[in-house]
């Protein structure tokens, strides 16, 4: 494999090859990159239970205490993808979870399907001119009509109805910041499919867990990957998180090759962009995982879920997505977490840690894993000329503060702008990179729940201007 590692220059990145093999017991051969004893990751605590002596006793106490209660869940982005594939969770298995509160943005039709299936207590309907013809179809389909809440107030209102216990967010982008912060302070449990809460909101979130005893399990897949990989490790072991990437749309594309084909076709690249080799995810998602910027984001949510600083949390490219991350402990042990790509197993372990539900082949997980159907398995480093929004990224976690909100905003503002033509693929880390070095202005290094929000609506913004100059005088990165 190889590593993303850092210069001393917070914004210039080095890739370097570095001999790692993935057993357990392994260490690495290479020796240069990091001189010195064993540097301990973790300067606060971790949003995500793990890795402090209370966690520790916790997960164990309740490993140990009668097996799986049944869970109320509360949903955020019901019809989107990882809201669909909870509500498959919670259909194979109902002694388990309990549906108590929908949220959506607009897709009435599946939604109106969702609440005769799962009667929730409270439905949220972001879309508030189809609150009426959410009604109409639900009464359609004979079932009873539940409290709606329409408007921007609706997914708070379901991230706190009364009776959940289990928030489930996945809804994309800063539109699940504020719900989530509410479900937090009633000290509920956290299982978090959203990124962009501790990317924009980790200086606010975290306190927050902490005041209020609110535990945060991360329903991604490679988050979820580190997550299990820790469970029992104690406070201090943790060495190194390596996020595994697909490499997206374009990895079989050399840097060269994607440019070359941006100039002269960019239509086909924004068409191949949305479509993912692996994994069936929304258009925001997808797009993200063909610039590689989801993985930047990755990194920052790494650093706030598990304590890691970004020197160590590396990158490295797998295109079979079978390793999920990995994490390197003290004595130089790799423990990493396999699987088919299945975004169901990592959210059903969000939704029941510490414990592990039986899952049935065919029921929940299509077929039992096969090393030798597998095979073989391959890993490179990311280009970062062909994938330049890493190292913003990196750039971004390293400054901290607000900045990270500042990237975040203006990502999802660009991948909106790319995907509806207004400018080619490598114009979205350039819209981002102009609007980081704006945000240096009214940069905060400790910036409150208050300033996040301002931040996110001004680098949106901020990004419109940008693509505008970059329209009137396009330039390739």
């Amino acid at each position: 494999t190889s590593r993303l590692l850092a210069t001393s220059s917070p914004t210039h990145m080095l890739l370097s090859a570095v001999s790692v093999a993935v057993t357990v017991g392994s260490s690495r051969t290479t020796s240069s990159v990091r001189a010195g004893p064993a540097r301990m990751v973790g300067s606060f605590d971790p949003a995500s239970p793990v890795l402090t002596a209370d966690d520790l006793r916790d997960g164990l106490s309740r490993a140990l205490d009668g097996g799986l209660q049944r869970k109320h869940v509360a949903l955020l982005g019901s019809t989107g993808s990882i809201g669909t594939q909870s509500l498959d969770i919670a259909r194979e298995y109902p002694d388990y979870f309990e549906v108590v509160s929908l949220a959506a943005g607009s897709n009435v039709d599946l939604l109106a399907q969702q609440v005769a299936e799962f009667r929730p207590k409270v439905v949220g309907l972001a879309d508030a001119s189809k609150e009426q013809e959410l009604r109409d179809r639900i009464r359609a389909l004979g079932a009873a009509v539940p409290e709606i809440v329409a408007g921007p107030e609706g997914q708070t209102a379901v991230a706190t109805a009364p009776g959940a216990d289990t928030v489930v967010t996945g809804v994309v982008g800063c539109a699940g910041l504020l719900p989530t912060v509410e479900a937090i302070k009633l000290g509920r449990t956290i299982a978090l499919a959203n990124k962009e809460t501790l990317i924009a909101g980790g200086p606010a979130i975290l306190p927050l867990l902490k005041k209020h005893g609110a535990k945060m399990t991360p329903a991604d897949s490679e988050h979820s990957a580190i997550f299990q990989c820790l469970q029992g490790v104690p406070p201090g072991a943790l060495r190194r998180v390596i996020l595994t990437a697909s490499g997206g749309a374009f990895r079989d594309f050399s840097a060269a090759e994607l440019r070359k084909l941006n100039a002269e076709q960019p239509d086909v690249v924004r068409a191949k962009a949305t479509t993912h080799p692996n994994w069936d995810m929304g258009a925001k998602i997808t797009v993200d995982s063909a610039t590689m910027m989801n993985k930047g984001l990755e990194v920052i949510e790494a650093h706030y879920l598990f304590g890691a600083g970004y020197d160590d949390i590396d990158i490295v490219v797998h295109p079979q997505s079978i390793i999920h991350s990995a994490v390197e402990t003290a004595d130089s042990s790799v423990i990493a977490q396999l699987g088919w790509p299945d975004m169901r197993l990592p959210i059903l372990y969000a939704m029941s840690w510490p414990h592990r539900v039986h899952v049935d082949y065919g029921r929940g997980i299509d077929e039992k894993f096969d090393l030798v159907k597998l095979g073989s398995m391959s890993f490179k480093a990311p280009d970062t000329d062909k994938y330049p929004c890493i190292e913003l990224a990196y750039a971004a976690g390293r400054k901290g503060g607000s900045m990270t909100c500042a990237l975040n905003a203006a990502n999802e503002k660009a991948n909106e702008l790319f995907r509806g033509g207004k400018f080619d693929f490598f114009g979205i880390p350039k819209v981002i990179e102009q609007t980081m070095a704006a945000h240096e202005r009214d940069f905060k290094l400790d910036p409150s729940l208050e300033d996040i929000i301002a931040t996110d609506e001004w680098a949106r913004q901020q990004v419109v201007e940008e693509a505008a100059r970059l329209a009137k005088a396009p330039v390739l990165l």
